[in-house]
């Protein structure tokens, strides 16, 4: 019984080591997704003085991700929704994202997108730039490490303040 137990046991060790060389361990990226919101007080589409990051605002990213393998055509596609940090932080993390290489520069093939979900603050809640796919792709010295980081979308107010903008 035990020759029989010892048997199996060096077969298994076998078969993962020959499976282990023949068909070698994925890459597995780390992802970060993120961008910023803000109050684009004078309705200009620009950060202004009079601008302000906004806390609470919830925006919904959609992501596909074509794996690292070029005989596949094999997505990842995930959809999340995140809410802003007090800086106006919105931040997606994927820890381990299975097949996907992103050391390479040629082997990741993605696209994204980050869309408003809903304004935070009652005196600013008019959507400006609403959905953004425009996006800055960050490779680090760490392997298999991305960074994508989203154009700012912002919000208006109702109303304008002719105090802080000067007449429009």
């Amino acid at each position: 019984m035990k020759l029989i137990i010892l048997m199996c046991s060096l077969s298994l060790l076998f078969i993962n080591s020959l499976s282990r060389k023949h068909f070698p361990a994925k890459p597995n990226a780390e992802i970060s997704v993120m961008g910023l919101v803000y109050c684009d007080v004078c309705s200009n589409n620009t950060f202004s003085r009079h601008s302000y990051f906004m806390s609470g605002v919830e925006v919904r990213i959609d992501c596909r991700f074509k794996a690292a393998a070029s005989k596949t055509r094999e997505q990842i596609v995930f959809t999340a929704n995140r809410t802003t940090n007090e800086l106006g932080l919105y931040r997606l993390d994927i820890t381990s994202l299975d097949g996907v290489a992103c050391s390479d520069a040629g082997t990741l093939a993605s696209s994204c997108q980050a869309s408003l979900i809903g304004s935070s603050s009652d005196s600013c809640k008019v959507p400006g730039f609403k959905t953004t796919t425009d996006q800055v792709v960050f490779n680090s010295k760490r392997s298999n490490l991305c960074v994508y980081g989203f154009n700012a979308l912002n919000f208006r107010p109702l109303k304008l303040d002719p105090a802080l903008c000067g007449k429009q």
